[in-house]
């Protein structure tokens, strides 16, 4: 079984390697069929890995000596257990679906094999995060997510609004990771390993405040990932990225990888419940403050971007309030709707010479019927309706709030499930239906390339059937992951489950008879809340204002008053005294032998004065 888990490993950093050797060469569509199908062999080889995986049969590899320095030791070593293992093949099979995709989507640009090269290395970081056995290999895979999601949101480099979302995204994740940082050196420190097996079989030995203190820090990194408010403005501005880039970085793998730290380091969260709450309060705020920004939005790409943000949180709830099994199984449902959304978007993108406001679509459904069809699907799935994949997890963790008594988290995520289907149906009313406001403004939308569609079929399947594999997923995880005891009776399950649905049915009906009609009058936008809403409550602008523009005018101050007329003047004024210096003496060497005999007289005269002054002294 070794050998499937560095197939499994390796065959995407091959085909990323194989594409980089073309990436300054014209288009070579086999570039992209080839970094298709070793990501593909990838996904075959988890998929044989997660057969062979159980309660008794955990694969632990140790393939070299890595880090030796004094008495720590760090092995390049990886496990495929039943956590890792459902990362794996979610992670593989949306990296496969994206490849096949963007084979379509890039045709035609003429950066296509570096393309397929950062996004193979892309999988090859995460598919590191999430195999290896220690928290060094983990936070390497970590930040090489963050390197390969700087190179693809920045991939059109020439255009300064992707340059700008690539540096946030890769700052902004920079400053959360001195976090996690923090929590590793603790780790290191009280334990004196970094191996997941040793740190949590001897963290129930250390002090409470220390255990705490190591699981803040390591949740202010899982922000960063995982765009949690203060650090979620770089989500959507990634946007600007191809976007594949989107459907893969935001959907089903970097993103979620602030949900798997959780996860993972779930030895350490279950002892301080305190610090969960923490988290499961942010969550169910970002969850409801995502989807507010979501009703008014007109970017498509921007909308699905704050629908994820929207579902992190929810995911961050059940996991804070340690229903981690629940966290891992939102997590991978989410990811087969949420990416199918993202590449409906683009086929939608293609149609509409890359137009990206709503309200300058309307009716592509008779130009897009497939596509209209597909992101419908994950739209249904999105809001939670039975017996949709996100029905399934979705209300799991609506159950798991309103069980663990927290009231006030359950009201939120229930109001957040009223708002998600109703920008959800707003996005699909006026993309697909109502007038068709696109032909007035001379765009002819066609339909995205059969194999394009095909391509997106299985994403469409999953995201229909995978809320039935709930018991089977639950009976898989749970020998690694603590269970968590409902204790709510079963009619107040089920209360709990037609409240919901009937608040996402309602969400979905309001929007679908609102939208059919035109939707809100212009009025609407004068009004206060809506100016709130569509400047995302001004948070941006105040980071622009009070950090940004303070930290360039001090930069400024420093370059033009410390560097330029202290530090290079300092320099300068040095290497002009050597200069002239040197004019002076270079008059000694000028090749004339009376002016070289006046200057030997000289010498011999002021070696004499010198003798005749020194020579008491000797």
């Amino acid at each position: 079984m070794e050998k499937y888990l560095y197939i499994t490993l390796f065959a995407p950093l091959v085909g990323s390697l194989i594409a980089a050797f073309f990436a300054a060469k014209p288009k070579e569509l086999y570039t992209g069929i080839l970094t298709s199908a070793l990501v593909g062999i990838s996904f075959l080889s988890s998929i044989v890995l997660l057969n062979y995986v159980d309660a008794d049969t955990i694969l632990h590899v140790k393939m070299m000596d890595w880090i030796s320095v004094g008495n720590l030791s760090i092995p390049f070593g990886f496990v495929v257990d039943q956590v890792s293992i459902i990362m794996m093949v979610t992670v593989t099979f949306v990296s496969t679906i994206v490849h096949i995709y963007s084979i379509g989507y890039m045709e035609h640009d003429k950066s296509f094999n570096r393309f397929f090269s950062y996004l193979s290395a892309f999988v090859f970081s995460m598919l590191i995060l999430v195999m290896s056995d220690n928290f060094i290999g983990l936070f390497i895979g970590w930040e090489g997510v963050g390197l390969c999601s700087w190179m693809l949101i920045g991939f059109w480099y020439h255009k300064q609004s992707a340059s700008w979302a690539a540096n946030e995204a890769f700052i902004m994740n920079r400053i959360a990771d001195l976090g996690m940082l923090m929590g590793l050196f603790l780790i290191y420190w009280e334990i004196g390993s970094f191996q997941y097996d040793i740190v949590f079989a001897n963290i129930l030995n250390l002090n409470i405040n220390t255990v705490t203190w190591i699981g803040s820090f390591l949740f202010i990194g899982a922000m960063g990932k995982s765009a949690q408010f203060p650090f979620h403005t770089w989500l959507a501005d990634a946007m600007e990225g191809p976007t594949p880039v989107s459907a893969l970085i935001h959907a089903a793998t970097m993103v979620t990888a602030g949900v798997y730290l959780i996860i993972r380091a779930s030895d350490i969260y279950f002892l301080i419940p305190d610090v969960g709450y923490v988290i499961a309060s942010l969550g169910a705020f970002v969850a409801v403050f995502a989807a507010s920004m979501a009703l008014v939005n007109r970017d498509l790409k921007r909308i699905i971007a704050y629908s994820t943000l929207s579902q992190l949180g929810y995911m961050f709830v059940a996991a804070g309030l340690g229903a981690y099994w629940i966290a891992l199984f939102h997590l991978m449902t989410h990811a087969f709707f949420k990416s199918l959304l993202f590449l409906g978007a683009g086929n939608v993108m293609h149609a509409m010479n890359d137009e990206l406001d709503i309200k300058k679509m309307g009716g592509l459904y008779q130009s897009m019927r497939a596509t209209a069809i597909l992101m419908t699907i994950a739209s249904i799935a999105l809001a939670g309706i039975y017996p949709f994949a996100g029905f399934f997890s979705k209300d799991k963790i609506l159950e798991v709030a309103f069980n663990h008594e927290a009231y006030l988290l359950w009201f939120a995520l229930f109001i957040g499930a009223g708002m998600t289907a109703f920008y959800s149906f707003r996005l699909v009313m006026m993309v697909f239906f109502g007038e068709q406001v696109h032909k007035r403004l001379g765009f002819h939308p066609h339909e995205a390339r059969p194999f394009v569609i095909y391509a997106l079929t299985p994403l469409a399947l999953l995201s229909i059937v995978a809320g039935f594999l709930e018991y089977s997923f639950h009976a898989f995880v749970i020998d690694l992951l603590r269970d968590y005891k409902f204790t709510l009776d079963h009619s107040v399950g089920w209360m709990l489950i037609v409240a919901t649905t009937a608040i996402a049915l309602s969400g979905i009906a309001f929007a679908v008879y609102k939208y059919k009609r035109g939707g809100f009058g212009a009025g609407v936008e004068s009004l206060g809340i809506y100016k709130l809403l569509v400047n995302q409550y001004y948070i941006p602008q105040f980071y622009n204002n009070a950090i940004l523009k303070p930290f360039a005018a001090i930069s400024t101050f420093f370059w033009k008053q410390i560097d330029l007329k202290i530090v290079d003047a300092t320099v300068d004024l040095i290497g002009k005294m050597f200069y002239n210096a040197g004019g002076k003496t270079r008059q000694i060497q000028s090749g004339n032998l009376s002016s070289m005999l006046r200057w030997m007289v000289a010498g011999i005269a002021v070696m004499l004065v010198l003798a005749i002054i020194l020579r008491p002294m000797v």
